[in-house]
């Protein structure tokens, strides 16, 4: 994974044309907060940790950037990155910030892990980041003794002093993996037992993944334990492909009557098939092929375009498909009947205001939208014309636009593509392969 600035070079548009039916067989790269979680307990192992499948994208590197500031070294062979793990005491101190660059999972996690830590840090990030609040992590590791000053009270550059911690009993207000995945990993620094109860229902890979890694973790039904004097040991582990960038494929086949595709080692967690649940239930065909039976399981996904019909998206739904918001919208578009999502307030102060996003890159489009403060409603079967879109730098917003520029009266110019470059640099040369009938 080569190392580059975490600021993607200006280019020129992308230009999508409507596309008839297609068969196509695509490898979806590996999953982004998998990524995330594999490089951090690597680092703080006993030993050297193989991966095979971490995602090369931007925000991945983020992560990358800081551990090996802080002295964890790192290095691919072939499709292998091992790292050489310091243990939970290992990190050094950096010289200078530790840039998260637009990754609030790298801020997020590292919040955790550095605050029981024997030195100061500081985390930065790039423009977006920068805007996004940072006060749900920092008040409850404040409670465990923590010493994080934010910038106007909420918001980065983050400020941590290390300081001795303490265990907590906490209900979790909102259900957010990385406040949880913060929390525990905080709480493999503290003397006493940390306890998570409340919204403890979101992506579970920390819960999953930790084990893998020798960390016992203790669950039910409403809380999660972790009990002190734990250490990391050094493990191998595959990550499999990202179910929310398959979704991005998933939806295109969707909206093509007769097209069909299928997707190869995907990540089957519970917690974020969401997409899938939700695209069944507007008549989309999808089978699952095969499973692996991990504990983080794996299978081949394969979908059939037909008609769709519009459905309600719930609250309790959101923390399973938070990032595949925005694709409903645009399958709400062209389904029969009205589609609404409610409770997806969070999409607000995700890398761009993406209800807001949607809203205006739809009504380009032609497209009607009745925005709510959390969600929407969309009549279906509108005609999506050919438009220009502005992504407002956000690689999701982007990669929506051109699934729904392949069912456009005319073309679509996606502005500042290189913005997927976060999640999935080889969207765009993935898209243009697709042939149709």
């Amino acid at each position: 994974m080569t190392q580059h600035s975490h600021e993607p070079p200006a280019s020129a548009p992308e230009v999508i044309h409507a596309l008839k039916g297609f068969n196509a067989r695509i490898q979806v790269p590996g999953d982004k907060s998998m990524s995330h979680r594999a490089l951090i307990f690597g680092a703080l192992a006993e030993g050297t940790s193989e991966i095979r499948g971490l995602l090369d994208a931007a925000d991945v590197r983020s992560t990358w950037r800081c551990l090996a500031r802080m002295g964890v070294e790192i290095d691919e062979q072939d499709d292998v990155v091992k790292i050489h793990g310091v243990g939970i005491q290992g990190l050094q101190n950096p010289e200078g910030d530790l840039d998260c660059g637009n990754s609030g999972t790298t801020l997020r996690l590292l919040m955790g892990v550095l605050a029981g830590q024997r030195f100061s840090t500081r985390l930065t990030g790039d423009a977006s980041l920068s805007r996004r609040p940072m006060q749900r992590v920092a008040d409850p590791l404040r409670l465990m003794g923590a010493d994080i000053s934010l910038r106007d009270k909420k918001l980065p550059p983050v400020v941590i002093t290390g300081q001795p911690l303490q265990g907590i009993d906490y209900a979790l207000p909102v259900a957010s993996a990385q406040l949880k995945s913060a929390l525990i990993l905080a709480g493999i620094y503290t003397k006493t037992p940390v306890t998570l109860r409340g919204e403890i229902y979101s992506r579970d890979h920390t819960e999953r993944m930790l084990p893998h890694f020798g960390v016992k973790l203790e669950q039910t039904h409403n809380q999660i334990s972790i009990q002190p004097g734990q250490s990391l040991k050094a493990t191998q582990f595959t990550v499999p492909g990202d179910p929310s960038t398959a979704a991005f494929w998933l939806a295109a086949a969707a909206l093509i009557p007769g097209a069909c595709i299928e997707l190869p080692h995907v990540s089957l967690n519970p917690s974020r098939l969401g997409f899938v649940r939700v695209l069944e239930r507007m008549g989309a065909k999808i089978e699952i092929l095969d499973s692996d039976g991990a504990s983080e399981p794996s299978g081949t996904l394969r979908l059939t375009g037909g008609e769709l019909i519009g459905t309600d998206v719930t609250p309790e739904e959101i923390p399973d498909l938070v990032d595949e918001v925005p694709l409903i919208a645009v399958l709400g578009a062209r389904a029969k009947g009205m589609t609404e999502v409610r409770g997806a307030a969070e999409l607000r102060i995700k890398e761009s205001d993406r209800l807001e996003a949607l809203r205006e890159n739809l009504n380009r489009m032609n497209v009607e939208l009745e925005l709510y403060p959390d969600g929407f409603k969309i009549s279906g079967q509108q005609t999506l014309m050919g438009a220009e879109i502005d992504p407002m730098h956000d690689h999701r917003i982007a990669m929506a636009f051109a699934i729904a520029g392949l069912v456009a009266e005319g073309p679509v110019n996606i502005h500042d593509p290189g913005c997927v470059a976060i999640s999935y640099p080889q969207f765009f040369t993935t898209l243009h392969s697709l042939k149709g009938s």
